[in-house]
């Protein structure tokens, strides 16, 4: 099965360039579908592609082969890495039965950050997302982006643009949003704290979660009396939220 997996892995890799032209604009193509090829082992494994920043994939010990689970896809904040991104579920994963995606950024950061707009990131991001469709049966009904700092002000900018593939955004202490365009209807999680001293609450928070109630979204917001971080209490009514009926 390891086998399969590496070359499923090299076959990945020769697409990235062609999805690259495909999403420009923040695009995200994959879809949920009917698994064609086995999925490979169970627990936490490199995604194998994508050069020296690529990422982690977690599978539950419980998956089984057609039964859809939820997903996931985390974002790390700017200087972070895939096991960063996947601090704040990675131990319930297994309990609630999870498929956890963690993509690496092509530079330190997000591009939208880095290069002020969507580009190689949103690629390498539906690269992921293909090969876990590919492999593995996803709820259509609870795909969800979650992000840390930067990685939040990306969850929020990718999914609004992309609310038709991801149904909830999470978004740990974001920075700002920043949209191509909107399209359906995601749920939105934020929160931040108020001790904030790397993106103060005040110009970041305080603004997106008014913007966005006003646009008509579904917005949770949580305010918490600390720093530049995410309390386990809000990443478990985080998770709480997404997997609810």
């Amino acid at each position: 099965m390891w086998i399969q997996h590496l070359k499923d892995m090299a076959r990945m890799g020769r697409r990235a360039e062609a999805l690259h032209d495909k999403t420009k604009g923040g695009r995200l193509h994959a879809r949920p579908r009917l698994p064609t090829v086995a999925a490979p082992e169970r627990g936490l494994m490199p995604l194998g592609f994508g050069g020296v920043r690529s990422g982690l994939l977690s599978v539950p010990k419980g998956y089984l082969a057609g039964q859809p689970m939820p997903l996931v896809v985390m974002l790390h904040g700017a200087g972070g890495n895939a096991s960063h991104a996947l601090s704040p579920w990675r131990m319930l994963a297994d309990e609630v039965g999870l498929l956890l995606l963690a993509p690496e950024s092509r530079g330190p950061t997000w591009d939208l950050l880095s290069e002020k707009g969507f580009g190689p990131d949103v690629a390498f991001i539906d690269q992921a997302l293909a090969y876990v469709f590919e492999h593995y049966a996803v709820d259509p009904g609870r795909i969800a982006l979650e992000g840390f700092s930067d990685g939040a002000s990306y969850a929020l900018s990718l999914g609004v643009t992309n609310g038709d593939l991801f149904t909830h955004v999470v978004a740990f202490s974001p920075g700002f949003l920043e949209t191509a365009a909107r399209r359906g209807e995601p749920k939105l999680f934020i929160s931040h704290g108020v001790k904030d001293e790397v993106l103060h609450i005040d110009p970041c928070s305080r603004r997106i979660v008014p913007r966005m109630e006003g646009a008509g979204y579904a917005v949770r917001y949580r305010e918490f009396d600390g720093p530049h971080t995410i309390p386990d209490d809000i990443a478990r009514e985080a998770l709480a939220w997404f997997l609810a009926p």
